[in-house]
């Protein structure tokens, strides 16, 4: 147990099958209720579509676990309903700094940019995410949690999958046309069905320790190369909910794992490091080594792999959780589409495109943090050593420090699903880009993602939305009466669009100047808040037909929407 969190006990139920009742048959079931399968699970229910969460256990994460969120995965938790809870209880931060040996060497900040809801990361314990997950999806009607469940075999084909699954009270079967695997990085899923992960295992270990005191150290991350109170090896130290500070220390590939552990190696640690006497408390403390690894796919047949059953990163940069995260955001916007009809399974084939185009970077990142974190010659700990000498003095030195390159969200510009733009346009905001967020009507608590996302959507800017052409509003408007449904929403200066279309004042020009927008420009919007497809005039027909590119629905495409898109294809 700890000392400032009280752990919950999630009920229990019989599940019906076991005395012949219930569904049996689910159109979709998550396997693993950690931060990825909650968040699926809530996206798919908060669309409309029945879902089943399945977990072995009654209970949250053991331990802190993951600590810093991104922002991007804070926005994704927005649109799940669930970012208030976790800004608000965690601590934000935007500057991390850098030490080696004694001296700071350089800082840098995660938004030196205003004007966007969200910090650039928070520290929350995995544990009050999931809790807040857990809240969230028991407000859901279209999503059953079921806990102590635990699926013990699965097998497949080609139009569904079929689990066993192990109670207290017995085993049941359970069919779906969809299995989401978010069982974590040993996932058994991945085992039954004889899959494999490949990847790379460093030769390190670590040792956290959760420590609970009162210290007025800033809330920023700090990160110590060869620190005087840990020499040869490196220190990381977050602030996060409950005056809880994880530490992390290097420790050597030969270091004794459970030796480590024991409170007697640890606390002198910690108080080497502090060096000022004072009174902490242990909270967690736990050792581990880390991999670089993912799948070749992440779909296979009817079964969609999520976080770390798909991939797994080392710590440094915090690009697991915040991976996963996005995971579920890309995917179940698809897959809803795809179970409703209006896209083909193929659909999935880029859910797997790309976001192990995602890993790979993340992978990449965090290769490259754990190389110059632990360099394994004499030659690379000099080249190390001499950056970290010059980087407090010069730029160019400070470019290749690597304490861990933090999340950041994947831009997802090679994707099949974008359509190339036709028109100059300024700025980052191109196809594949994840949305900049921007203040609305020029307030403190309206913001840009929080009127988009969960859905198909256009912006089209004008000055003066009282001045808008009724002939424009009203093929603006049409749009929302397609099989998919796109949802047009008129960002401008001033004025008010006629019903039923939707306007977001652009008081401070910030939305404009983001998006490069002039009189006229419009950008398709995916339901997982990326740029699809942008001009700088409205047409229809180009609309249709990068909407039907961005479901994969080029070939069932009405005729003229067709041609568009195969010739976004060849552009």
């Amino acid at each position: 147990m700890l000392g400032t969190y009280t752990y919950p006990r999630f009920e229990y139920r019989r599940p019906p099958e076991l005395d012949g009742q219930g569904a049996g048959h689910y159109p979709v079931i998550v396997v693993g209720a950690g931060p990825v399968g909650l968040a699926m699970a809530i996206d798919l229910a908060a669309q409309g579509q029945p879902v089943l969460l399945l977990d072995n256990d009654d209970t949250v994460s053991i331990g802190s676990r993951g600590v810093c969120y991104a922002k991007r995965a804070l926005e994704v938790l927005d649109r799940l309903g669930c970012g208030d809870p976790c800004v608000a209880k965690g601590t934000s931060w935007n500057v991390g700094r850098t030490f080696f040996r004694e001296g700071e060497v350089f800082s840098f900040n995660l938004r030196p940019q205003d004007g966007h809801r969200r910090p650039g990361m928070v520290n929350l314990q995995q544990y009050y995410l999931e809790q807040y997950l857990v809240e969230r999806a028991r407000q859901l009607p279209h999503l059953e949690l079921r806990f102590k469940n635990n699926v013990t075999a699965v097998h497949q084909d080609d139009e569904s999958a079929t689990l066993r699954v192990e109670t207290p009270d017995g085993a049941y079967t359970l069919t779906c046309d969809w299995l989401v695997a978010a069982d974590g990085a040993r996932s058994p899923i991945r085992r039954m069905l004889g899959l494999d992960i490949d990847g790379k295992v460093f030769r390190d270990r670590f040792l956290i320790a959760d420590v609970v005191m009162a210290a007025d150290y800033p809330a920023e991350r700090w990160f110590w190369f060869d620190p005087p109170f840990h020499p040869g090896q490196s220190v990381l130290l977050h602030k996060q909910a409950d005056n809880v500070w994880r530490i992390d220390f290097q420790l050597g590939w030969d270091a004794d794992p459970e030796a480590e552990k024991r409170p007697e190696r640890v606390i002198p640690r910690i108080q080497a490091m502090l060096g000022d006497g004072r009174d902490f408390t242990l909270e967690w403390v736990s050792v581990y080594t880390f991999q670089c690894r993912r799948m070749g796919s992440f779909n296979h047949r009817r079964v969609l792999f999520v976080g770390d059953a798909a991939h797994q990163v080392s710590p440094f940069g915090a690009r697991g959780a915040n991976s996963g995260i996005q995971d579920a955001d890309n995917l179940a916007w698809k897959l809803k589409l795809v179970l409703d009809g209006k896209a083909p399974p193929a659909l999935l084939d880029s859910y797997s495109r790309e976001r192990c185009a995602a890993a790979d970077e993340n992978l990449r990142n965090s290769t490259r943090s754990t190389d110059f974190i632990t360099p394994k010659s004499a030659a690379s700990r000099a080249f190390r050593d001499a950056v970290l000498e010059l980087a407090q003095d010069y730029p160019f030195a400070r470019a290749l420090v690597n304490s861990g390159r933090l999340s950041v969200p994947t831009w997802l510009v090679d994707s099949p699903l974008n359509t190339p733009d036709a028109d100059a346009f300024a700025g980052d905001m191109l196809p594949g880009a994840p949305m900049d967020d921007a203040p609305v009507a020029g307030g403190r608590t309206d913001w840009l993602l929080g009127h988009v996302g969960g859905q198909f959507q256009l912006l089209h800017y004008v000055d003066d939305a009282d001045a808008l052409d009724a002939g424009q509003a009203d093929r603006l408007a049409a749009l929302a009466e397609g099989p998919i449904p796109v949802q047009a929403l008129v960002v401008a200066r001033r004025g008010r669009a006629p019903a039923p279309l939707a306007t977001l004042l652009d008081a401070q020009d910030a939305i404009r100047q983001r998006y490069d927008l002039r009189p006229g420009s419009c950008y398709l919007l995916r339901p997982d808040q990326h740029v699809a497809a942008r001009w700088r005039a409205f047409d229809a027909a180009r609309v249709r037909a990068a909407l039907a590119r961005a479901t994969a629905n080029a070939d069932a495409a009405p005729t003229e929407a067709r041609a568009e898109a195969r010739a976004a294809v060849t552009a």
